[in-house]
């Protein structure tokens, strides 16, 4: 399903109540993250919920898609200091149960087999929320990425790297990332995709009504029987009609 709303700020009160509501319904109890600058008010917005005791994380284990390689937990650009600064450290769950890539960790053999393993003890991703880069990744799965791939250690592309340079003092983004692959990400139960801005016109009509090639690793979500897309009339703007979508979207005004 696709919903186009007015503003950034309706995108992120609307991903909010829905990912609020089936916490609280217990209908999403493990739960995939998403890092960067789309899902920050969608933290925001859930972090005033659970301090205002209107929501509750006590049960709930969540997994993040990716992290630097070469950067630590506690380094200011890392995700995981992103996710306790925005989510974690307002919230009642267990830190034992928050999951975010070793950045650390070279060997992509135990990356893999590691975050794997932990998501299928834990029964699987309920709901996954992911954003859209500008060149159709996500996650950190770039351009030409396989639609079965698995998590893994990545190259950014320059473009990627560029867009995140400013999250670093020196401007340096790091030239590999952990990410969950394409097929980890299809096996989530539901997933909810989020794009804000002109930036991101291009990369969603490339999902929604381009080819289903790994050209643009999004399209692969056409796969999966339970997307939701929330974007503004800006990221939208690419899109000539919102009722001949691709497959598995139907435009809603």
């Amino acid at each position: 399903m696709l919903l186009v709303l007015p503003s950034p700020e309706a995108v992120a009160r609307q991903a909010a109540g829905h990912i609020a509501d089936l916490i609280r319904s217990r209908r999403a109890r493990v739960l995939g993250l998403a890092t960067g600058r789309t899902p920050l008010r969608v933290y925001e917005l859930l972090s005033a919920e659970l301090r205002a005791g209107r929501l509750s994380l006590a049960g709930v284990t969540t997994f993040n898609l990716d992290e630097y390689q070469g950067l630590g937990p506690d380094h200011p650009a890392s995700f995981r200091s992103y996710m306790e600064q925005h989510l974690f450290r307002h919230s009642d769950i267990d830190p034992a149960h928050w999951h975010v890539p070793d950045g650390m960790n070279l060997d992509g053999d135990a990356v893999r087999s590691h975050y794997e393993g932990l998501i299928v003890a834990a029964g699987g991703i309920d709901l996954q929320l992911l954003g859209i880069g500008a060149n159709g990744h996500i996650g950190f799965n770039e351009p030409l990425s396989a639609f079965d791939s698995r998590t893994r250690i990545v190259r950014l592309a320059p473009e990627t790297r560029e867009a995140n340079s400013d999250e670093f003092s020196d401007g340096r983004t790091p030239e590999r990332a952990i990410t969950m692959g394409i097929g980890t990400i299809l096996e989530a139960r539901e997933i909810l995709l989020l794009a804000c801005g002109a930036a991101k016109g291009e990369a969603l009509a490339a999902m929604i009504a381009g080819p289903l090639h790994p050209s643009c690793p999004a399209s692969a979500l056409r796969l999966h029987p339970q997307v939701t897309v929330l974007c503004d009339h800006e990221a939208a703007a690419g899109l000539s009609s919102f009722t001949e979508l691709g497959s598995g979207f139907t435009g809603t005004a």
